[in-house]
């Protein structure tokens, strides 16, 4: 039986906008589950209405045998960690993290074994009698943390926990919290907008657009099979080059006046020949390769060529904007209002597409390249619903 199971859960606001629209998920016991999307999504309203903190407009919350819709927040046997951490700043370590066992009267001897239990846990023995404000933010949101562990509840709820972290304590900290979730073996719904923390936390991912479920399901999954053009934008840093092309009937994908030939196409794409789609290429699929634009060696790879607009050196990689002459698909691509025309005078650095390449590859802006193509790792989406085509 799941630790929490989410049936067709809705949220309709009196304005009559809607937060959330039936979603469905469940999380294991032990399962560390995140809940990713842009701004306004609706994943803290679920994560609120899981705890008990916003009511329900339609469906079911299950908290492992029981339909918790009508059950108070305290009785719900959840423990939830803030963003702001949320902490009592007269009082001390000790007592913040024992605080809520100090509220149900638990006795003494046993509330002071789980608050050094804890402290120990998340490395704050020789901060007990520090108050918050001579803490530093990591450790304020390791207090937080302590304070939710003491309780030994069934269910973790994280509501973007990390987001006031700088960007270095921020990644030492996402090591810190899974620790702290293996040690515990508690089920844990986890809220962030970062698709890195999702993508390096999660045991499996929850992608939310505009209250709605668009993907769930284990990090790699929704990397490498985005089940539409929306997750395939969001997962992936840089993002993937979705471009409008066209597919011929002798196997070959048009992008604007090149040509990739593609071999023998599966069933779906063969059904498509003919028709308009949307190719998409993450940028690590692109290399630099050698020589003029040629025939795919053994099926395997194509070749496109490039004009390089732009690139950053990242030390350990290299990233080329560039441009060819397909036009990007749709406003959340890679097409980029870099320089619109009569702005600076610098529209020609507009470009539609990065490849992510070695440090040491030699590109420069102004070149003229010829990239690689993995053609097996190319994706393809119905260009009017923007469904993944398998």
């Amino acid at each position: 039986m799941s630790a929490i199971a989410l049936e067709n859960l809705t949220k309709v606001y009196g304005s009559g906008v809607t937060a959330l629209d039936g979603l469905t998920l469940d999380v294991s016991d032990g399962e560390f589950v995140v809940l990713v999307g842009p701004s306004g999504c609706g994943k803290t309203t679920a994560l609120r209405m899981v705890a008990g903190l916003e009511s329900i407009t339609a469906g079911t919350v299950r908290l492992g045998d029981r339909v918790v819709n009508d059950v108070s927040p305290r009785h719900r046997d959840v423990a939830m960690v803030f963003q702001n951490y949320a902490l009592y700043p007269h009082m001390s370590v000790y007592d913040n993290i024992g605080f809520a066992l100090a509220n149900q009267g638990m006795p003494k001897p046993e509330r002071d074994r789980r608050v050094r239990s804890a402290a120990a846990a998340l490395g704050l023995t020789d901060m007990l009698n520090r108050k918050p404000r001579q803490l530093s933010g990591g450790q304020r949101q390791r207090v937080a943390m302590g304070r939710a562990i003491v309780r030994q509840p069934s269910v973790f709820l994280m509501d973007e926990p990390l987001s006031n972290l700088d960007a270095k304590l921020r990644v030492a900290m996402r090591s810190e919290v899974l620790r702290v979730h293996k040690s515990i073996d508690a089920a844990t719904l986890y809220v962030t907008h970062d698709q890195v923390e999702a993508m390096t936390m999660g045991d499996r991912i929850a992608l939310l657009s505009d209250g709605t479920l668009q993907q769930y399901g284990p990090p790699g999954e929704l990397y490498d099979r985005p089940a539409n053009l929306f997750v395939a934008r969001f997962i992936g840093s840089p993002e993937m080059n979705l471009y409008e092309a066209s597919l011929d009937d002798s196997g070959g994908l048009v992008l604007g006046s090149q040509r990739l030939e593609l071999g023998v196409l599966p069933a779906a794409l063969a059904a498509r020949a003919g028709q308009k789609v949307v190719v998409g290429v993450r940028p690590e699929d692109l290399t630099i390769a050698a020589g003029a634009p040629s025939a795919p060696a053994s099926g395997s790879r194509a070749e496109l060529a490039a004009d390089v607009r732009m690139v950053e050196s990242l030390g350990s990689e290299l990233h080329a904007f560039f441009r060819i002459d397909a036009p990007a698909a749709g406003d959340g691509g890679t097409e980029q209002a870099v320089a619109e025309e009569g702005s600076l005078g610098l529209a020609s650095l507009a470009y539609n597409g990065v490849a992510r390449l070695g440090p040491r590859s030699g590109v420069r802006a102004g070149d003229r390249v010829t990239f690689g193509v993995n053609i097996g790792q190319l994706h393809f989406f119905d260009g009017d619903t923007g469904r993944a085509i398998r």
